[in-house]
């Protein structure tokens, strides 16, 4: 990921320089008037800036997967609110406390993967992250991440990732049916997780299997293309995931 590191006080860029560090590639932008201390903390890796804060914004969205803000969270509300689009297309954003003891992904949290990179600067940092996603929160699975650190694509409406989401963090019956692909995935799921797959999410081997209609949502697992008979029975409540070629 491209990432900017925001900071705008003294104090926060000395942490900021430990959050570069961190993270391969990372630039620092601070106000003009604490060039010294931000060549100091990023050498090579500082970029200053004349005037207010907020109008880099624009163009640390247009150029950067994430955005680190050693500024106060309400203020990096205000800064952004104008400046947002969809959560397919906008910035992982993360803000961390001048003191460096919170970590927190504020925007794009799964698929722009902020908390992925708040995990990793709270380690960095020895901090703590604050995620406040449901999936994340219970430790349970997340249907936008799923198969996504073993290159899985996956095939669903906005709609259909709202509805499936919602159907697992409620204990509702879920269907996740593996036709393909690494079994190896929960453990590293969305961060790793340590405990078992939640007990409202029933594992299959084949769609056919499926009561359907007895599930909120199914997730399937598939290098198949979806069959005709089923497409209509599915629609609204299904996720595609792909290992590799569909297959017809």
């Amino acid at each position: 990921m491209r990432i900017a590191v925001v900071s705008i006080t003294k104090h926060g860029i000395a942490l900021a320089g430990q959050v570069v560090a961190a993270l391969s590639g990372a630039q620092l932008f601070s106000p003009e008037k604490f060039r010294s201390e931000a060549e100091t903390a990023a050498p090579g890796a500082a970029h200053c800036y004349e005037g207010k804060v907020g109008d880099q914004v624009p163009a640390l969205f247009a150029a950067f997967d994430g955005i680190v803000a050693i500024v106060s969270l309400g203020a990096v509300v205000r800064l952004i609110a104008p400046h947002l689009k969809n959560k397919e297309s906008d910035p992982a954003v993360v803000v961390i406390d001048e003191a460096g003891k919170f970590v927190i992904p504020m925007l794009s949290g799964h698929l722009g993967g902020a908390n992925a990179l708040a995990g990793h600067l709270a380690t960095a940092l020895g901090a703590t992250p604050v995620l406040t996603t449901a999936s994340d929160a219970r430790q349970t699975l997340a249907v936008d991440l799923l198969g996504r650190e073993l290159g899985w694509t996956f095939e669903a409406t906005h709609d259909e990732i709202v509805r499936c989401s919602a159907a697992v963090v409620n204990d509702e019956a879920v269907a996740l049916v593996q036709e393909a692909g690494s079994e190896d995935w929960w453990s590293r799921h969305a961060n790793g997780r340590s405990g078992p797959l939640a007990a409202n999410i029933q594992r299959f081997a084949r769609l056919e299997d499926v009561d359907i209609e007895r599930f909120a949502a199914v997730l399937w697992i598939s290098e198949r293309a979806l069959p005709a008979e089923l497409a209509a029975r599915l629609a609204g409540k299904r996720v595609v995931y792909r290992p590799g070629p569909v297959l017809t």
